[in-house]
C-alpha cells in the first residue's frame, strides 16, 4: 500500500488564468490514480485539519512572522502577488496551511512503515525563510524535516530534491542543521539560478548540489545518482527520506529544457528506495499536465 494525501481544498489555491501552478495539475494526477489496474493499493487520505494539529506552530518555527503576516494579510485583502511569479487568493493562506498539515501526515504515514506521497500545492521548495518566490509560499519539506526530528528514533533526515528548479529554499533553510541533509539535481542555469556548486559542501557537509545540463537524459541522471547521490546518502544513512518531488524535468515541460519522459520516474524511485524504503514524497513541480499525471504514476506504481 501507498498512501496518497489529497484534499479538494487544494485546488481553491487560485492562480489565475494561463499560471502554470494550477489546479488542473493536481486534477489531472488524481484522475489518473483513479485509473489504475492498482487503484486497490493506494490508501487516499484527507489531510488533518490545519487548526487540530497547530500546523501554524510548526510553519513559526521556520517562517519568520513578517512572512506569515504577509502571506495572511494578502490572502485576507482579496489576494494579490507576493512577487512576479507568486499571486495569492482570499483561500490561499489557508491552503498552504492544509498543505503543511498534508506533508506532516506524510512524515507520519512513513514512520508507520508505509511509503507516501503528498499530493498538495502550492509547492514550496522556493520559500525561503523571509520570502515566497517561485510559486511557493511556505517550505514543506523543510518543515516536514524539523517535524521528523522531534520524533523518537529519527535523528537523520535526508531531502532529495529531484524538482527541475534548484530547491534554493529548501537549502538555506537547513544548511546550518547538522541532522538534515539536502541534495538536489537541477537544470543549470536556470531558475532561480541557485545550485552553482559541486561536490558536497556546507558548515556539517550536508549539501550537495548537482547542476545538469540542458537536455540531459535519464542516462546523466543514472550516471549521477550512482557516482554522486547514493554515496552521499550512504554516508549519512538517513532515518528518514523525502523526496522534493518536481515532474518538470520531463522533455515535454514548458518551463525547463531536460529530456526525461515521464517511465525514467520509475527508474529515479528504485534508486530511492536503495536509500530508504519508505520514503515520503512531496509534489513540487511539473507543468505538462499529462506528463506529470504519468510520471507521479510511475513514482507510485514502482513504490508497490
Amino acid at each position: 500500500m501507498i498512501s496518497v494525501i489529497y484534499s479538494p481544498e487544494f485546488l481553491e489555491h487560485n492562480t489565475g488564468y494561463g499560471h502554470p501552478e494550477k489546479a488542473k495539475r493536481l486534477i489531472a494526477i488524481a484522475e489518473a490514480l483513479k485509473t489504475v489496474q492498482w487503484q486497490e493499493q493506494i490508501a487516499w487520505q484527507l489531510p488533518t485539519p490545519a487548526e487540530s494539529r497547530n500546523v501554524l506552530a510548526y510553519v513559526q518555527q521556520i517562517h519568520t512572522p513578517e512572512h506569515i503576516e504577509r502571506i495572511r494579510r494578502v490572502a485576507e485583502s482579496g489576494g494579490g502577488y507576493l512577487d512576479g511569479d507568486t499571486p495569492i487568493s482570499t483561500r490561499s493562506y489557508e491552503v498552504a496551511l492544509l498543505a503543511v498539515s498534508a506533508w506532516l501526515d506524510g512524515v507520519d504515514q512513513v514512520l508507520n512503515h508505509r511509503p507516501a506521497f503528498v499530493l498538495a500545492r502550492p509547492p514550496g521548495h522556493h520559500a525561503t525563510r523571509d520570502t515566497a518566490m517561485g510559486f511557493c509560499l511556505f517550505s514543506h519539506a523543510a518543515i516536514a524535516a524539523h517535524y521528523a526530528l522531534s520524533k523518537p528514533k529519527i535523528e537523520r533526515v535526508g531531502i532529495l530534491d529531484w524538482d527541475v528548479h534548484h530547491g534554493n529554499g529548501t537549502e538555506a533553510i537547513v544548511t546550518d542543521n547538522p541532522n538534515i541533509a539536502y541534495c538536489s539535481l537541477h537544470q543549470h542555469p536556470c531558475y532561480p539560478y541557485t545550485g552553482t556548486k559541486q561536490g558536497i559542501s556546507g558548515k556539517y557537509h550536508n549539501l550537495l548540489n548537482l547542476p545538469l545540463s540542458v537536455g540531459s537524459a535519464i542516462a546523466d541522471y543514472q550516471r549521477i545518482f550512482e557516482q554522486e547521490v547514493m554515496p552521499f546518502f550512504d554516508s549519512w544513512q538517513p532515518d528518514l527520506l523525502i523526496v522534493s518531488a518536481g515532474y518538470d524535468a520531463n522533455d515535454s515541460d514548458p518551463l525547463a529544457e531536460i529530456a526525461l519522459q515521464p517511465e525514467d520516474y520509475a527508474i529515479l524511485t528504485k534508486y530511492v528506495l536503495n536509500i530508504n524504503k519508505y520514503p515520503l514524497f512531496g509534489l513540487e513541480g511539473g507543468y505538462h499536465l499529462a506528463a506529470l499525471a504519468r510520471s507521479v504514476l510511475a513514482t507510485l506504481s514502482t513504490c508497490l
